[in-house]
């Protein structure tokens, strides 16, 4: 998130627009109720796909590309929604 929060301001909408669809893929790929170790899982076989996801979303602006951007803040953004998350913390739930 530190590296989207460096990016130039006019660049920002079009790194929002690719990270907001790279949520809504991973919802799609994990569905709403998932863990960590879930997510995790996911991003450790690789980030490659988000590039053609990217490159879809905004095809003008390859400054939107960057994985180490859009795809890390896509994950620390739908980490948050993970079933054992707690503000950082992993919490051990049963549910």
């Amino acid at each position: 998130m530190r590296r989207l929060a460096a990016a130039p301001p006019e660049l920002r909408p079009a790194l929002e627009r690719v990270i907001d669809r790279i949520v809504t893929e991973l919802r799609r790929r994990l569905g709403s109720r998932f863990t960590t170790d879930e997510l995790a899982e996911l991003y450790g076989r690789g980030t490659d796909w988000t590039l053609d996801l990217a490159v879809q979303v905004a095809p003008e602006d390859p400054s939107a590309w960057d994985q180490s951007i859009v795809a890390d803040a896509a994950f620390a953004r739908y980490v948050r929604s993970a079933a054992d998350f707690a503000g950082g913390r992993r919490t051990d739930r049963d549910d």
